[in-house]
C-alpha cells in the first residue's frame, strides 16, 4: 500500500475537524454475535424512519454487516470508551457482556445512550466503504453524556453555564 497523497492527508485532517458521536453496530453473524465501532452514523429520514452508517470494505467484519438482514446501532455514552475500543479491535469480543437480543435475534449492548433496532433497507456503493441504510424498527434512549470523536481523539462534552 502506498503512502497517502498530500490531498488525501489534507482531506483526512479537514474531516477530523468535525466532531461525531460514536456507535457500536451489532448483528448476529454466521459464527455468532459481531460488533464494530463506527462514527459514520447519521439520520436519513423520519418518514420512513431511516438511518445510515458506513463500514469499511477492508474490515474483516464487512461481509457480516453488508449481508445482515437486521442490526442494532448503539450510541455510546461518555463512560463507554473501553467498549468502543474493544469493538474497534475485535468484532467477536462479547466476553463479560450481559447480552440481550432484539425480537429479531440481534445482540444488544447494555448501558448505551440510544439504540436503533434496524432492518436492512439498502446497500449503496461508497468507494472504500459501503453505505448501509437501515429502517428503524424501534428506537430507545436513556440519559447521559455522549462519547465524542474529534481530531483522532475520544472525549466527552464539557458543560458550560
Amino acid at each position: 500500500m502506498s503512502a497517502p497523497s498530500p490531498a488525501a492527508l489534507a482531506l483526512r485532517e479537514a474531516l477530523g475537524r468535525y466532531a461525531t458521536g460514536v456507535t457500536i453496530v451489532t448483528t448476529e453473524g454466521p459464527q455468532g454475535p459481531v460488533g464494530i465501532t463506527a462514527n459514520s452514523f447519521t439520520s436519513l429520514s423520519l418518514d420512513p424512519p431511516l438511518v445510515l452508517w458506513c463500514p469499511a470494505r477492508t474490515s474483516s467484519r464487512f461481509a457480516a454487516f453488508a449481508g445482515a438482514s437486521h442490526y442494532a446501532i448503539h450510541v455510546l455514552g461518555s463512560d463507554q470508551l473501553e467498549l468502543c475500543r474493544r469493538f474497534a479491535r475485535s468484532g467477536a469480543d462479547f466476553d463479560s457482556i450481559p447480552l440481550e437480543a432484539t425480537p429479531e435475534g440481534q445482540p444488544l449492548l447494555p448501558g448505551c445512550l440510544a439504540r436503533f433496532d434496524c432492518r436492512a433497507h439498502a446497500v449503496h456503493e461508497g468507494g472504500d466503504h459501503a453505505i448501509l441504510v437501515g429502517e428503524v424498527l424501534r428506537a430507545t434512549t436513556t440519559t447521559g453524556d455522549p462519547l465524542l470523536f474529534w481530531g483522532g481523539r475520544y472525549g466527552d462534552f464539557l458543560h458550560h453555564g
